[in-house]
């Protein structure tokens, strides 16, 4: 018989908690208040609702000390700018007018400001505002959202732990504002902003808060000597301070390597680390360094990025381990489950047999409860659920669903030269330009167009059986005739088709290729309101028929200039998918890879001259330790290269990346060998584009001119203007126009102008460098 640990009973407890609601009610609030049908004050309560449901739900499944401060309406990061008063001067006066409406015009804009850049959370496909920084940044302190959502939390009776961005990660997520020298290193801010977060700190214990949490995801990264010892310095300055509550340090995504002991030393009370199978290296480095004696240690054992449920008894042996290197260990999912969706039991689509193998947020907290319950009270406890885990797991290995053995044989015979294009970029250059024609600085744009509101509620009523299948497709048609009719009539060069017939860039294909499986309650928050619903990848892939070959040659049929086919790249198939754990992503990129492959192939056949196989996620996934850069990139870029390369020489291979760091893969892009690339760059002021220049990147590119995640029309002047600093970094006959990604979350009266002003201002520019 299992005895109980003679530890401190485990607590359960999170990270952080989806904010969308089950039916996504704060994205429909928060978009109501944007168009003016819901007042602030109802805004207000459907959040205030969301977060007492969110934390009822919590301890009802047995999570003793639920967090506070993780919800947000738009971004924790963005929370974090409110909160230490690094407002940038050209939105101070409209959060100090209207601290809401100011607060959604960093995120988003206006017509007459633009919003705080956004780029990747890490290598999630949550997006963050990113901070601007400068050496006459002022900080001040704003802990208002963070004492009063605790203060919501312990009126209902909950222990609650705030969690804030911790100082460290804030500075180094931060960039140089607008006008401040590129080489301004925001950390070196580090003694300004301490005592702000003192005095939250503060703040928080006087409204009744024992534990606060500081997140430090940054430290699991590679960091230099200077960036550790700032971390040490900010942790035993805050750690000394006498006015505060108990700290937690909490550190997820992968192992905290040299981090780790600097961490361990300090005078913190507790840390939160990573024990899944990413940072599985923190569990040998924990007891190297002696563990954490007199200290409290919260396990990330469950993982809160992936929607597979955990196996039980392999958590249980590492918290086992973990009893005899702290002083209290408790149990929590590796990260925030901000990243899964909020609960199986709505999906009723998916097989019961397939369901059972799933996770998501409501389940996971299930699971660290029970965790934190055979830890304490024994194994023979939860019996019962270690007996359905081992079932639930055995199901799946067992599954014939998983396995292909054709795939696999295919996937096998392929060799090096099904990766490699058989004619050089010069040659195929020469080849495009004589087929295409197209002018210099030529026009195009990323791929989707506005969604319209007839669109979507054909796609609603065919779900429903309102309508049938053919009143669905000639409403496809009608978008599609509109959307051509468009771009020519604006002077677009290279046409897209506009995507009316896909749900998501992603969704629409896993939902055509065998292996995968759609869910239709599985939201997860990319950004601000934008919610996406990430397939999950359970089996072996293989494409049964075309996917897009019927659409792309019905748009061609409509106009004599190209129209591009339209590809999700394989590694965009699995990053923004929820991926099957039981082989390497290796073996599973080259399935997809085929898979499109076989796509791309047939788009030629058809007709096709220009095929665009989007990678906005090859930055993203790349992993947070150099050392394993370069395994990652060489899978992935072959994944990207088996899907083009087998086409001729005069179809022109595109791809596209949005909303990352893209001067730590230059080289990788330049590995894909893709003909063109266009990114975006319109926030970051044409960043990408010197970084292509410096690497002697040789193909063409389009370093977006129109930020699309934002509300405003950019002039044609402005346009303008980012094309002539594009040009100082790229030759002019390898330089496209472009926005910076799809237009399918924008209206059509403003997509209808910021197109009109890019031509404009490619005419323009185009112009002016032919009088030159």
């Amino acid at each position: 018989m299992t005895t109980k640990s003679s530890a401190a009973a485990a607590r359960a407890t999170v990270h952080g908690y989806p904010r969308q609601g089950p039916a996504r009610e704060l994205k429909k609030a928060i978009e109501g208040y944007w168009k003016g049908r819901v007042g602030a004050d109802t805004l207000r309560s459907t959040a205030a609702g969301l977060r007492r449901a969110n934390w009822h739900e919590l301890a009802d499944a047995g999570i003793g000390e639920v967090p506070t401060g993780d919800f947000s309406f738009y971004d924790h990061v963005l929370d974090a700018t409110v909160m230490v008063g690094a407002i940038p001067e050209r939105h101070r006066s409209a959060v100090e007018a209207d601290a809401l409406d100011g607060y959604f015009a960093m995120a988003r804009g206006t017509q007459d400001v633009a919003p705080l850049e956004m780029t990747k959370w890490f290598d999630t496909n949550y997006h963050y505002l990113v901070p601007e920084l400068g050496p006459g940044t002022v900080f001040t302190a704003d802990s208002t959202k963070q004492v009063a959502e605790l203060k919501e939390a312990l009126a209902l009776g909950l222990q609650a732990r705030p969690v804030l961005v911790g100082p460290v990660t804030y500075l180094l997520l931060a960039k140089p504002a607008p006008g401040v020298a590129a080489d301004f290193e925001p950390l070196t801010l580090l003694d300004r902003l301490l005592p702000v977060y003192a005095e939250v700190l503060a703040d928080l214990r006087e409204a009744g808060a024992e534990w606060v949490q500081l997140d430090e995801p940054a430290l699991a990264q590679d960091r230099t000597p200077a960036e550790l010892n700032a971390a040490g310095r900010a942790y035993r300055d805050l750690g000394a301070l006498t006015d505060r509550p108990k700290m937690l340090v909490a550190s997820y995504f992968d192992r905290l390597g040299e981090a780790l002991p600097v961490l361990a030393g300090a005078p913190v009370e507790g840390l939160a680390l990573d024990f899944t199978e990413r940072a599985t290296a923190n569990l040998d480095a924990l007891a190297a360094v002696g563990g954490l004696p007199g200290k409290r240690l919260v396990a990330g054992v469950v993982n809160g990025r992936n929607i597979w449920v955990d196996d039980l008894e392999k958590s249980l042996a590492t918290l086992g381990t973990l009893l005899g290197l702290a002083d209290r260990v408790d149990v929590a999912a590796s990260c925030s489950l901000l990243h899964v969706p909020v609960d199986t039991a709505l999906e009723r689509d998916i097989e019961p047999q397939i369901l059972r193998w799933l996770a998501f947020a409501r389940q996971k907290t299930a699971e660290i409860a029970t965790l934190a319950r055979g830890l304490t009270q024994g194994t023979d406890t939860i019996s019962a659920q270690l007996a359905a885990n081992r079932a639930d797991l055995a199901s799946r290995t067992t599954s014939a669903l998983t396995r292909d053995p054709a795939v696999r044989a295919r996937t096998a015979s392929v060799t090096a030269a099904d990766a490699r294009r058989a004619q050089p970029y010069a040659e195929r250059a020469a080849a495009q330009r004589g087929s295409l024609g197209l002018p210099l600085l030529p026009t195009t744009t990323i791929g989707s167009f506005p969604q319209t509101a007839e669109l979507r509620t054909a796609r609603a009523g065919l779900r429903a059986g309102r309508i049938d299948a053919a009143a669905y497709e000639e409403r496809v048609r009608a978008e599609i005739q509109e959307v051509i009719a468009f771009q020519e009539k604006a002077g677009l060069d290279v046409l897209v088709h506009g995507e009316p017939e896909r749900n998501d860039m992603v969704q629409y294909f896993a939902e055509q290729l065998t292996g995968y499986l759609a869910t239709q309650h599985g939201w997860v928050q990319s950004y601000g309101t934008r919610y996406v619903r990430p397939p999950i990848l359970a089996g072996d892939i293989s494409r049964p028929e075309p996917m897009t070959v019927r659409w792309t040659t019905y748009a061609q049929s409509l106009t004599g200039r190209p129209v591009k086919g339209m590809l999700t790249g394989p590694v965009t198939m699995l990053a923004w998918s929820f991926v099957r754990d039981d082989q390497p992503l290796a073996d599973t990129a080259r399935q997809v890879a085929l898979a499109l492959r076989d796509e791309v192939n047939d788009l030629e056949a058809a007709g096709t001259s220009v095929i665009q196989v989007d990678e906005p996620a090859l930055r993203e996934t790349l992993p947070l330790r150099a050392a394993d850069h370069a395994a990652y990139l060489a899978w992935a870029t072959e994944a990207f290269r088996l899907t083009t390369s087998g086409v001729r020489p005069d179809t022109q291979v595109h791809t596209h990346m949005c909303y990352a760091e893209f001067g730590d893969i230059v080289r990788a892009i330049d590995e894909l060998d893709a003909d063109v690339i266009s990114l975006e760059a319109a926030r970051s002021h044409m960043q990408v584009a010197r970084e292509l220049a410096a690497h002697g990147y040789p193909r063409e590119a389009g370093p977006g001119v129109y930020d699309i995640h934002s509300p405003r029309v950019p002039g044609a002047g402005e346009a303008a203007a980012l094309l002539r600093k594009g040009l100082e970094a790229i030759p002019g006959e390898r330089l496209w126009v472009n926005p910076d990604c799809g237009l399918k979350t924008r209206g059509w009266p403003e997509t209808r102008a910021s197109l009109e002003n890019l031509v404009a201002a490619a005419r323009t520019v185009r112009g002016e460098l032919s009088a030159s």
